[in-house]
This record gives C-alpha cells, sequence and structure tokens, in this order.
C-alpha cells in the first residue's frame, strides 16, 4: 500500500512502517498519519508512504527484499545491502504465520523488483523516515540500500524539539536527550559525513560530528545536567512562592488546544500554532479577569505515543510543572477519531511521573469541528466530561466557572456587617473573599461573601478588637 504525493524543490520524505500481527490497519494508518505531522511539522514534505504487512519485522533491514528495493526506488538506491542475506534472515526470523497470509500478507515482498515500477517514478525522497525505533545495524543497512539519510520517529521528534526550544533549560533537556539517542548511532551512520551543520534539523546542540567518542558524550551530558541543577533550584524556588495560589495544568496530547485555552483563561500571548510540540517551555499565569480564589493556570509540553523515555526524563522538570497542581484539565481534541487513546498515552505518563492521585477532569475540546451526532454520543460515553470549543467565549467562561467552583468546595458563604469605623476591613476582604453583596445601615457596611475559614476567623477576630 502506497500513498503517492509530488514534490518541488523542497526537503522531501518518504514514510515507512512494518505492520505486525495485533496492529489493526486504522492502528497504523492513525500512526502514519501522526508521523506524517511530525515531519510536516520539521519541514519536510512527505512525498510518499509505504507499508509491509510481517508477522514481525526482518531484523536486519525491517523489511524484504522487495520492499525495500520499492523503498529504495524513491531515493534512487540499490535496495541492496552488500553482505547481507535475505534467507539467513528468514531462518532468523522463523516462517510466516498460516493464519498470516492472503489479506494479511503483502506480496509485495516477493522479490520481484527487477521491473520496480517505483524507480520509474520521478518522485525522489532526500530521508527515509520509519515509523517506530531503529537499531543501530538497521540504520547502517537501510542508509546502504535507500543511499540518503535514514531517522526513526523518536529522531524525527528530537529534531523537532530541537527546532521549537526557546528557553536555556528546554535548549539543554534537548540536548541531553539528543546525546542520549546519538551515541549509539554516532558511528553507524554512513550519509552526510560530518553532521556539524549539513543534517537534517541541524539547529540544536547534539549535531556533533562522527568522531565525537562516547566518553566526550559522557562528560557533555554531565555538565549539562550540572547547569540543570541550577536552574531547578530556582524553579523549585519559585514553585515554592506559588504554593499559596491555587494551581491548575493544562495537560494533554500534544495539539489538543492546550495552548489555545491556556490563551483564552489568561489573556496572555502564548504560541497557538497548528503543528505538534509548539509549546515546549511551561508557561504560568494568572486565571484572568482576577478571581478569588486566585489561581494560576499552566500549559505543559504535550504528549505523543511512543514519546522515548529519555526525553520524558530529561523533561521531567517541566513536568513536575503538573505534578505541583490542585488540579488537572486532561485536554483532548475531541474531533481526533484517536483521541482515547491519545488520553490513555497522557495518562499513562502523568502516571509515570507520580501525578495519578492529583483531582482531575476531562477537557474535550474542538466540538465545533463535530456533527450533532457525534457530540451526543461523546456526551453519553463522558457524561462527566467538559465540552466546548477554545474559539467560543461563552464554552471559556463556563469553563472558568468550573475552575472556581472547584476551589471553591472548601469556602463558606455567610453575611456579616462590618462597622463604618472598621471600614479598613472591606478593602482587605475584598482580597481575601469573593463579595456577593453589599447593602449599608445605620450601623456599617453589610456583606454576602464566600471565603475560608480561616479568613472568617481573622475578620471575626478583628470586628471585635475594641483597638
Amino acid at each position: 500500500m502506497v500513498e503517492l504525493n509530488s514534490n518541488k524543490g523542497k526537503k522531501t520524505a518518504v514514510l515507512f512502517s512494518v505492520q505486525t500481527q495485533g496492529i489493526t490497519d486504522d492502528d497504523n494508518d492513525s500512526s502514519l498519519q501522526e508521523l506524517r505531522r511530525l515531519v510536516k511539522t520539521m519541514g519536510l514534505e512527505v512525498v510518499a508512504t509505504l507499508t509491509q504487512r510481517r508477522p514481525k519485522p526482518v531484523t536486519g533491514t525491517l523489511l524484504g527484499s522487495g520492499k525495500l528495493k520499492e523503498l529504495a526506488g524513491y531515493t534512487g538506491g540499490t535496495g541492496i545491502v552488500e553482505g547481507f542475506s535475505r534467507k539467513s534472515e528468514d531462518e532468523t526470523e522463523g516462517d510466516f504465520d498460516e493464519d498470516y497470509t492472503d489479506d494479511s500478507f503483502d506480496e509485495s515482498d516477493e522479490d520481484s523488483s527487477d521491473d520496480n515500477s517505483m524507480a520509474k517514478n520521478n518522485v525522489k525522497a532526500n530521508v527515509v523516515i520509519y515509523d517506530g525505533e531503529i537499531s543501530t545495524k538497521q540504520l547502517q543497512n537501510l542508509e546502504k540500500a535507500t543511499g540518503v539519510e535514514v531517522l526513526d520517529r523518536t529522531g524525527v521528534i528530537l529534531e523537532i524539539f530541537s527546532q521549537h526550544a526557546k528557553s536555556r533549560e528546554a535548549l539543554i533537556q534537548v540536548e541531553i536527550a539528543k546525546l542520549a539517542y546519538l551515541t549509539p548511532r554516532l558511528r553507524a551512520s554512513n550519509i552526510g559525513g560530518d553532521r556539524q551543520g549539513g543534517g537534517i534539523g541541524s539547529k540544536g546542540a547534539g549535531e556533533t560530528s562522527h568522531e565525537l567518542d562516547k566518553r566526550r558524550i559522557r562528560n557533555r551530558i554531565s555538565e549539562l545536567k550540572l547547569q540543570l541543577v541550577g536552574i531547578r533550584d530556582e524553579q523549585n524556588r519559585r514553585r515554592s512562592r506559588r504554593k499559596e495560589n491555587f494551581q491548575v495544568a493544562l495537560v494533554g496530547y500534544t495539539n489538543a488546544g492546550k495552548s489555545s485555552l491556556m490563551r483564552k483563561l489568561t489573556g496572555c500571548d502564548v504560541l497557538v500554532q497548528d503543528k505538534l510540540f509548539a509549546t515546549l517551555d511551561t508557561r504560568v499565569k494568572s486565571l484572568h479577569p482576577e478571581s478569588f480564589p486566585p489561581v494560576l493556570i499552566s500549559d505543559t509540553v504535550g504528549f505523543i505515543k511512543k514519546l522515548p523515555h529519555d526525553l520524558v526524563a530529561s523533561f521531567q522538570s517541566t513536568l513536575d510543572e503538573a505534578l505541583t497542581a490542585s488540579l488537572l484539565l486532561y485536554t483532548v481534541d475531541a474531533s481526533d477519531p484517536a483521541f482515547r487513546s491519545q488520553l490513555a498515552v497522557t495518562q499513562s505518563v502523568l502516571k509515570e511521573i507520580g501525578g495519578e492521585g492529583i483531582p482531575n477532569r476531562l477537557i474535550l475540546n474542538k466540538i465545533d469541528k463535530l456533527t450533532t451526532e457525534e457530540l451526543e454520543e461523546l456526551n453519553h460515553e463522558f457524561p462527566d466530561g467538559i465540552f466546548l470549543s477554545a474559539h467560543h467565549p461563552g464554552d471559556v467562561s463556563d469553563l472558568r466557572g468550573i475552575i472556581l467552583q472547584f476551589f471553591e468546595s472548601d469556602m463558606i458563604e455567610t453575611t456579616m456587617v462590618i462597622p463604618y469605623v472598621k471600614g479598613k476591613l472591606l478593602g482587605q476582604l475584598r482580597n481575601k473573599a469573593r463579595i456577593i453583596n453589599e447593602s449599608y445601615d445605620e450601623t456599617g457596611t453589610e456583606v454576602t461573601f464566600r471565603t475560608f475559614k480561616k479568613t472568617l476567623v481573622w475578620l471575626q477576630k478583628n470586628i471585635n478588637d475594641n483597638g
């Protein structure tokens, strides 16, 4: 199965996957579509996608020999790996399962590539990208066969992070993750020579030459981790100062609309782009208009399937912002058919870093893209969900009310009379409570308000104080 586009004058890529037993067509297609969006965010144009169904990937090349030559037809490569035996690989992998034939087996694996139809196309790709992880040996073999640079899904994500990192912390975290990723691959790649500035996505540290040895990399990682210590100490001090405020963290899959919600809830000028991983740095802003109780909203880095463990570890301090929250708002793009699995990814990562016990609510965003029938079905499936569109002011206002209501659960509503001679208490109370109503008589100002018990004790003590 092949999808083909034309290309003109832009860095181009061909994507491929191996659909093994247990992976449905929908799952495979969804993953490839996500990879396509990642590659587009990276700045490449996808000219073709290719999938082979196999019980398991070929150990040395992922693809069988016929499909490998078909892939090489997009790059001008030979499709052949000198010294690599298809027969020995098949013996290692074992025979195809009997129930994995007919529709489940892609016959294009057969070595009929002497008349390779793909080679007849003028479509050429500069990069080959695999929807999974590639070992060092597979990288070597695939680059020999295709004659171009080969990346896997993790490499693409790291390139995007390199392009989007802005703060000193994000840049350091990306470099750590990238060095850890490149360590076993530096001497494996046969393409491009010195990657100091000529490789795909060359912006960012970690684009090291092949001669950089593992000892130097380990030293660099240690140096970077020491730099992070100072940054994280300052972050912890800032978090400590914010402990007196209620905090809400928007968490979810990348491009679910968290930044759009952040902008509408806080009035801040955060970056909003229809790209994956547009946000890498956590932003913390006050709920606007100002409220009582005061609430801080944080927008966190998005999650994605198959997020490299090293990358999760590198961004631990960024994710820690979610752990300090009093409320997590799991945000999904309800118009994306894959949002359920995306939600599961978010929940899994939050559990991995210790955030599964934090109170949370589910926001189903982008409902303006749903039909009435789809919306009704989701309402039935998620009766406690918060359905909204970040572009609808009324929906955002309702969400603001839900957030405040959550934090008001421990507040007390009462009415008190503040004598005119204690008028300064009324000004102070407005900063410590939500005023519902005020009226005036000959004795003082009658105020109905909601506040916390400790504030009520403070007010009563000061009213009764004869000083």
